[in-house]
């Protein structure tokens, strides 16, 4: 099986799929059309982000039995097209729900008590205490809506901090040892941090916007770390000035370009949450630890694998 990977990913893909008879070749320069030119040579893609897999590439690849996405999101993928043709789909949110976990309950610390303020402060002379009292996690109301693998990796991550994890999600049944399953009307109402762990679909895109926060009965903390168009960022900074949202953790941004490798638009609102003390920005880094590149790749490996012998 001849497999095209489009990004460049841990050297353990190549090599561990070659071992097992798979041609695989790189390319991480060529353009969508480029690609498109080539592509019905090929059984097989290995993808971030880089190109769109639309409909039109789709369904010129006519010898495409799967595509593996090393990350959890598919939405850069048609995904009716390629199931309608028959298009295996493969990703590996397993590899970085644990960084993703991690980068959750850091940026909240970071936040809740003033720590990179306090630290720039010190490192330029000035010695506030009072003026840098932090907030307790112990005791509040972590609400999470979506309780897939990242979900569920930072309701046992929060475990050890004291606090009452709820969480809504779209299937039933899920509660666990971790967390207990909530009405989104329940979440709204107890919630005293909110954060989503959610893909991008017609039905998420903007799910937090004015009328969400409406609903929001405690004043919160807010947390993104699923996807930027998941949040309008207008409704959030009007919400941060006017004290309802007490913070903002973001590591995604409505304003990402589809690849993430860089912002599409800058502007007011976004510059506001730039300058903000209430706001911590970060360059959609949540799944992107050393460890996490490592098990990205090898779930994929090993979900190709299982799918395919070649």
């Amino acid at each position: 099986m001849k497999i095209l990977q489009l990004d460049k990913n841990h050297p353990l893909i190549s090599e561990q799929l070659t071992a097992k008879g798979f041609v695989v070749e790189e390319d991480h320069s060529s353009t969508y059309d480029e690609v498109l030119e080539k592509i019905n040579n090929y059984e097989g893609i290995i993808i971030r982000s880089r190109i769109p897999l639309d409909k039109n590439f789709l369904t010129k690849a006519s010898h495409l039995k799967f595509i593996a996405r090393v990350g959890a999101g598919m939405e850069n993928i048609d995904i009716e097209t390629a199931e309608n043709l028959g298009i295996k789909l493969i990703n590996s949110p397993e590899g970085n729900r644990d960084s993703v976990a991690e980068h959750v309950v850091g940026m909240l610390l970071i936040l809740m008590n003033r720590l990179f303020i306090a630290s720039n402060e010190v490192k330029n002379g000035i010695w506030k205490r009072e003026e840098n009292r932090g907030d307790e996690l112990l005791g509040k109301t972590f609400g999470i809506i979506g309780y897939g693998n990242m979900g569920k990796a930072t309701a046992k991550r929060l475990s050890g901090f004291g606090v009452e994890v709820i969480f809504h999600d779209i299937l039933p049944n899920l509660s666990d040892e971790f967390a207990t399953q909530v009405s989104l009307e329940e979440l709204q109402k107890r919630a005293d941090i909110l954060s989503l762990h959610i893909p991008l679909t017609s039905e998420t895109h903007y799910l937090v916007d004015e009328e969400f926060i409406s609903k929001m009965e405690k004043n919160f903390y807010f947390v993104n770390t699923a996807r930027g168009k998941n949040l309008k960022t207008k409704a959030l900074v009007k919400a941060i000035e006017s004290g309802k949202v007490l913070g903002a953790c973001l590591d995604v941004l409505e304003y990402e370009k589809s690849s993430f490798e860089n912002l599409e638009i800058e502007n007011q609102d976004l510059k506001y949450l730039l300058d903000s003390e209430k706001a911590i920005v970060t360059p959609h880094i949540g799944g992107w630890t050393s460890q996490s590149k490592i098990k990205l790749a090898q779930f994929i490996v090993d979900k190709i694998l299982a799918y395919f012998k070649n």
